[in-house]
């Protein structure tokens, strides 16, 4: 899954400026600029509420609108903000997730057969689960020390679980100029093999805390100052899960795929082999959490 946050391009150096004329809303948006009102964007509920609850100051711009979310530059009490909000999950296209959720165990039977036969309470507790382990999986990977935005609500799930369905993290790159996806740039000859060595040690890194990330590619890898950053967690899986082997396989496929377009030529095989290689060396340094 994917939510290509970044679309609509307008180059500068490398970095992708935002076009703020060419989305809605246009331009910061106040709390009086905002609605609730029956019949009003369900965006602007959210964001709404969100403001209220201390998260959100203002809305800068809409970045993208995809089918699975709708991102937003925004700014809080702690700096710039990435905002997501997942759509419904019966409105969005990713719906099979079954294969990332296997392996988990949820003790309450009738939650677990509601989500099984998708009921409407069902596809609720889903989409909280999908926004809540986003939550997680980057709380878990900031304080390991990987390249990932920093969330910005937490890191208690009782903190975060007050945003659902959106997601706060910090801003890689600027209002201005939002970090671009290695996908949608042009690198030279050294950049690239720099992105390629930062990329196979970030999917090592989550391969020795026992994860797999699930869609890890360059759509979901981002460019910034010559630093490779992880985004899109919801899906990741751990060695729980009965198909673990099989996704990072199929990471590695996607990841040595989608980096020939900057001219590396590496089998995914080669790429699976690194990468276990890799995992088996020292790890980041982890970060502290001041309080």
């Amino acid at each position: 899954m994917s939510a290509h946050w970044l679309d609509d391009e307008q180059w500068n150096g490398g970095e992708q400026r935002l076009r703020r004329k060419r989305h809605k809303p246009q331009g910061r948006r106040r709390l009086a600029d905002l609605t609730a009102e029956p019949g009003a964007d369900q965006g602007d509920d959210i964001i709404r509420r969100l403001m209220h609850l201390g998260h959100l100051t203002e809305v800068v711009a809409e970045l993208k609108s995809g089918k699975e979310a709708t991102a937003y530059v925004a700014r809080g009490t702690r700096g710039t903000v990435l905002l997501k909000i997942y759509r419904d999950l019966q409105a969005r296209s990713f719906k099979n997730d079954s294969v990332y959720r296997e392996g988990q165990v949820i003790l309450d039977r009738r939650a677990a057969k509601a989500m099984e036969q998708r009921t409407r309470r069902g596809l609720d507790m889903l989409q909280s689960d999908w926004v809540l382990a986003e939550y997680a999986h980057l709380w878990t990977l900031w304080h390991a020390g990987l390249n990932v935005p920093e969330p910005l609500a937490g890191p208690y799930p009782i903190d975060y679980a007050e945003t659902v369905p959106a997601v706060l993290m910090r801003l890689i790159g600027t209002e201005d100029h939002v970090a671009p996806r290695l996908s949608d740039v042009k690198l030279s000859p050294e950049q690239a093999q720099s992105a390629w060595t930062q990329a196979l040690s970030g999917m090592a890194d989550l391969l020795r805390l026992g994860f797999v990330h699930g869609d890890y590619s360059t759509y979901n890898l981002l460019w910034w100052e010559d630093t490779v950053t992880i985004i899109d967690f919801p899906q990741l899986a751990t060695r729980q899960n009965p198909n673990f082997q099989a996704l990072l396989r199929r990471d590695a496929e996607s990841l040595a795929t989608s980096f020939r377009k900057h001219g590396l030529q590496i089998s995914g095989d080669q790429t699976l082999r690194d990468v276990q290689r890799r995992a088996l060396g020292p790890a980041p340094t982890p970060r502290v959490t001041l309080p």
